[in-house]
């Protein structure tokens, strides 16, 4: 018996919720971000299913993070998009990636 898989497209169907640079729509993410960062990346973690210790004991945990994301929800993107955001602005992606995850409802 063959077994049919199906795949959805690769570029995903939809852009980000909000804007890399929406940090001022959340206030409180944005505080929260600011204040400690650390508290964040756990809670984004342990929202993705993963273990909360994760984004610091996985090199470039936060990147397998964001690719995750944008996997699960269908966002438009590439790793190399994700790599270069989030060397050059990661605080304002890990309040994205906080955004998107209330929006998806996870």
């Amino acid at each position: 018996m063959q077994r049919l898989m199906m795949v959805g497209t690769l570029q995903g169907h939809r852009d980000w919720d909000t804007g890399l640079f929406a940090c001022c729509s959340d206030c409180k993410t944005l505080l929260c971000t600011w204040f400690c960062l650390p508290c964040v990346l756990c809670d984004i973690s342990k929202r993705m299913g993963e273990c909360v210790c994760m984004p610091f004991c996985v090199p470039d945990g936060l990147l397998a993070l964001r690719a995750r994301m944008r996997t699960v929800g269908g966002i438009q993107g590439s790793i190399c998009n994700d790599c270069l955001v989030l060397n050059c602005c990661g605080p304002c992606v890990v309040c994205q990636m906080r955004r998107e995850l209330d929006a998806m409802g996870l």
